[in-house]
């Protein structure tokens, strides 16, 4: 995401308690992207972390069939 100033705007209640937030569309965008980007890494994380043996993938597509 670059430097720039974010504007959002905030949708609220009667009470002025902030109910949801308006962004703009290409940064909600990147938003999206960089959270494909931290699911990926996590599930990487996980896999590392897991004690389950590394199987070749023709193994793996046998074994699913």
């Amino acid at each position: 995401m670059s430097n720039a100033i974010i504007r959002e705007q905030y949708i609220t209640d009667a009470d002025g308690h902030r109910l949801s937030v308006i962004l703009g569309f290409e940064y909600y965008q990147q938003i999206l992207s960089r959270l494909e980007e931290l699911e990926e890494i996590y599930e990487f994380d996980l896999a590392q972390e897991s004690q389950d043996e590394a199987i070749p993938l023709a193994q793996a597509i046998a074994e699913i069939e």
